[in-house]
């Protein structure tokens, strides 16, 4: 069937997710990329094109803020196989739009990167891109974590001021904004619509405050590589930790591995923050959907030998983490399980939370009529079994599981 918005795609037999709340076994209905609409039951539409969601959840595809890599690929290997690779890598996992990440580099591999970025920023080939993340080189070298600490820096006008202008595709940038002339660029950022991040940190709960009123309301890969209660001259001070949960005007993310962040944590801060304040992040590097064993953290020409095991990368004296082999699906997962959250929260820290941070809930993160039609359907286990975005299924696997009954009666346009 066409109607004055094409030809409709439906996705029915599954129960659906908006992610505020479960809408029960219901109907999707696609035309030209959109959702126009959402049915109870399953709602036949003549002509149309159907997808059985055979007794799965139909959600939002997932968005990841912050990976690095995945499939034996690094965004910071400069080459646009690369960058695809990625994508269809994370697209296999649930991921619908991700956040190309980059490490602290010299600026001319960064320079190479942003080259290469904006060459294959519109692939269709998988996860799409939804700008970039510029994560350092502004760091505090104490909370310096896998970051090569060649290159960490205070931030320099005359740098990054290049950087700026050398790139329309920067949408985010994490600093310690304890740095000095760290508050000025973010000041900069702020007026260009680019999210200043609190990330590698030593602020104290005096500096976040004083960082939020220059844009820092957020902060990158909570937990990790800052601050939580700590002394100075012998006075106990609150750290970042606890300024992200006491600051309102905050939002946190999680790498919800398990490792990174393991249950306890999880409950707290979805306790403290709630899941309107939380994103789910991979912060995945290149050994994200790759096999336990040697691995490169960064780049081939200068990355660091790394190790893969127990889920997560490890430095090579294993004193240490090197960064996450995450999945958004595994993120989901265990927020549900390990986190004991309703899934209907682990979902929405995994879409319609990362889009309102990155100002893109108008049309992204919901199941929702006029809204993206970039939806992933999954099982109990929140296994991925179909991948779509724009309407158009992008990965397919087959499915081996019902969990729901079908219903018998359908509803007819």
């Amino acid at each position: 069937m066409e109607t004055e918005k094409g030809q409709i795609t439906r996705i029915y037999n599954g129960e659906i997710i908006t992610p505020e709340r479960n809408f029960g076994v219901g109907t999707v209905l696609i035309a030209e990329g959109k959702i126009i609409g959402i049915e109870p039951g399953n709602y036949e539409v003549p002509g149309s094109i159907g997808h059985d969601a055979h007794g799965g959840y139909i959600a939002p595809g997932f968005i990841d803020l912050h990976t690095h890599g995945a499939g034996d690929s690094d965004f910071m290997d400069c080459t646009e196989e690369d960058c695809l690779t990625i994508a269809r890598e994370h697209l296999r996992h649930g991921t619908t739009l991700l956040y190309p990440t980059t490490l602290a580099s010299d600026n001319q591999e960064l320079f190479r990167f942003l080259d290469i970025y904006d060459r294959v920023k519109d692939q269709r080939s998988g996860a799409a891109f939804g700008g970039l993340h510029l994560e350092g080189p502004y760091f505090a070298y104490a909370f310096r974590g896998a970051q090569d600490p060649r290159y960490l820096r205070n931030p320099s006008p005359e740098e990054y001021m290049e950087i700026l202008d050398r790139s329309q595709d920067i949408v985010r940038w994490s600093i310690a904004p304890e740095l000095p002339g760290a508050l000025e660029f973010g000041d900069i950022l702020h007026r260009r619509g680019i999210l200043p991040s609190i990330a590698h940190t030593d602020a104290i709960y005096e500096d976040v405050v004083e960082s939020v009123k220059h844009g820092f309301t957020h902060i990158t890969h909570f937990y990790s590589c800052m601050n939580g209660v700590t002394r100075r001259n012998a006075f106990r001070y609150a750290g970042c930790v606890e300024a992200g949960y006491l600051l309102d005007e905050i939002t946190i993310e999680l790498i919800t591995d398990g490792v990174h962040v393991p249950a306890p944590l999880m409950k707290l801060a979805v306790k403290n923050k709630g899941a309107e304040k939380i994103a789910l992040v991979t912060d995945s590097m290149r050994g994200a959907g790759m096999p336990e064993g040697k691995s490169i953290l960064g780049s081939r020409a200068k990355g660091c030998e790394v190790l893969i095991e127990d889920g997560v990368a490890k430095m090579p004296d294993r004193q240490s983490f090197a960064g996450s082999v995450a999945t958004t699906d595994r993120l989901v997962r265990n927020m549900y399980r390990m986190g004991e959250r309703p899934l209907e929260e682990a979902v929405r820290m995994m879409t319609l939370t990362p889009a309102e941070i990155m100002g893109i809930a108008d049309r992204k993160g919901k199941i929702a009529k006029g809204y993206d039609a970039d939806i992933v359907i999954f099982d109990p286990d929140i296994r991925i079994n179909r991948v779509f975005i724009n309407g158009e299924t992008l990965f397919e696997q087959p499915v081996s599981y019902t969990h729901l009954r079908a219903h018998e009666t359908s509803l007819h346009l």
